[in-house]
């Protein structure tokens, strides 16, 4: 697998006959940089702005073509237009050119699904009025756990990240 380069790796985009946004990355997501924690809750910030704003035109659509040397390459749409919303919002943040960019959108995407299909990462959240309050090691170990060769998270992996106590569930978090 292709690590990107230390400084700027070279990530083309380009527009499909319908408008949509097309990034082709030279390498494979579990080879994307971490992220930091901050980056990760400004991110989230973003995303949840942009979903909660009425914009007068549908987001755009945005691809990721992770090509490989050895393998057909493999694609990652985002069709759906809160997640369409959400890689606008980033791209705004920080640029879905750069690979730190990529990074910082699949965690979002990762942590987005952890979060609605995972009955363990419950006790690592809380839903109020406010919306979402993060314990901080989540987003931690979001920032840092590896991504999977599809741009997810491998539960195992970002577990070990994690402190062994698990948090309580108090007001403080």
């Amino acid at each position: 697998m292709k690590k990107p380069p230390a400084r700027g790796p070279e990530i083309r985009t380009e527009q499909g006959p319908q408008g949509e946004i097309l990034h082709l990355v030279p390498y494979l997501p579990a080879a994307l940089p971490a992220v930091t924690k901050r980056d990760l809750e400004q991110a989230w910030e973003a995303a949840r702005a942009a979903a909660l704003t009425t914009r007068p035109a549908a987001p755009k659509i945005h691809g990721f073509r992770f090509l490989q040397e050895t393998a057909p390459p493999l694609d990652l749409v985002l069709t759906d237009t809160d997640a369409a919303s959400w890689a606008d919002a980033i791209d705004t943040l920080t640029s879905l050119s750069t690979a730190h960019g990529i990074s910082l959108c699949l965690r979002l995407m990762a942590l987005y699904e952890l979060m609605a299909t995972r009955h363990w990462a419950r006790q690592w959240f809380r839903l109020t009025r406010a919306g979402l309050e993060f314990h901080p090691a989540l987003l931690q170990a979001a920032a840092l756990s590896p991504l999977t060769p599809t741009g997810g998270f491998a539960e195992t992996s970002l577990q070990a990240f994690l402190p062994a106590q698990t948090p309580r569930r108090s007001p403080e978090i």
